[in-house]
């Protein structure tokens, strides 16, 4: 509990073993946060530090290391957990509150909550290690117990929720399933002005990777809205109404063959609903 006070952990904590596994707990934490050398943490990791479980202490896992890393971009630490240990890295550790392992993996929605771009990048590069069905269920898992934040929803549907593109851009790439077209629709309709260009790009994206969307005829009964939204002729593709819009035909394309060079192509090829 690494942010509570030493005053507060005594209260809470009934055995001195605890205690000390808690301050020490805390003390791995803050060096992480302070972004110490890769050594020193692994040092700390592997002999110096402890978590309390089930009546006794034990060392820190990757897995758990590397979601501190993550809350601190400590991008040096979390490129070292995840080349020395791979997939194994993103396992879900076990709850303190409930003790059980939830499916997925808890990382990516972390990398997306605090927009960790190049951690994230890296996390899902150490999916190719694993087979086809284990990185799907990385990719598409929601992770986490009821009472954890994000819980019940995957790595593509919080970026979507939170606007975050280039997120989800990475997360579609590798294979993660585009299945948050209605959360994109309503982010779109409903956020401010300012968060209008993310939440759009968003949107696109989702296009993009979609295999084949749903004809969503529910958008004709605000037809001028979603009109105003979505441009005349991806709301009348998206209504059933109209085939895709020739560019977007052309980078559905690309996406397939190219994924990786979507985000690199000039803004007047962009797609721009």
């Amino acid at each position: 509990m690494p942010w509570l006070l030493s005053t507060q952990l005594d209260r809470l904590s009934s055995s001195p073993s605890q205690r000390q596994c808690e301050r020490t707990a805390f003390s791995f934490y803050c060096a992480v946060r302070e972004r110490q050398p890769v050594w020193r943490l692994e040092d700390m990791r592997s002999m110096e530090v402890f978590c309390w479980e089930d009546g006794r202490p034990r060392t820190f896992l990757p897995s758990e290391a590397l979601l501190y890393a993550l809350v601190h971009d400590h991008q040096d630490y979390a490129h070292y957990l995840l080349n020395r240990y791979s997939v194994s890295a993103l396992r879900a550790p076990r709850c303190s509150f409930c003790c059980c392992c939830g499916s997925g993996s808890p990382h990516l929605s972390v990398a997306v909550r605090y927009d960790r771009m190049t951690i994230l990048g890296m996390m899902v590069d150490a999916l190719k290690d694993c087979d086809v069905q284990s990185g799907r269920d990385y990719l598409d898992g929601c992770g986490g117990c009821s009472h954890v934040a994000d819980a019940g929803k995957t790595a593509v549907q919080l970026a979507v929720e939170l606007s975050r593109p280039d997120c989800l851009l990475i997360l579609l790439v590798h294979g993660a399933r585009p299945d948050a077209l209605d959360a994109a629709l309503q982010r779109l309709v409903s956020c401010d002005a300012a968060e209008r260009r993310h939440a759009q790009r968003c949107l696109d994206f989702l296009l993009l990777f979609l295999p084949k969307p749903p004809a969503l005829r529910r958008l004709l009964d605000e037809p001028q809205c979603w009109q105003s939204l979505l441009g005349n002729e991806v709301f009348s593709w998206l209504c059933g109404l109209a085939p895709p819009p020739l560019l977007l035909q052309s980078l559905r394309c690309l996406a397939r063959t190219g994924p990786d060079q979507i985000a690199t192509l000039p803004d007047f090829l962009q797609l721009h609903s």
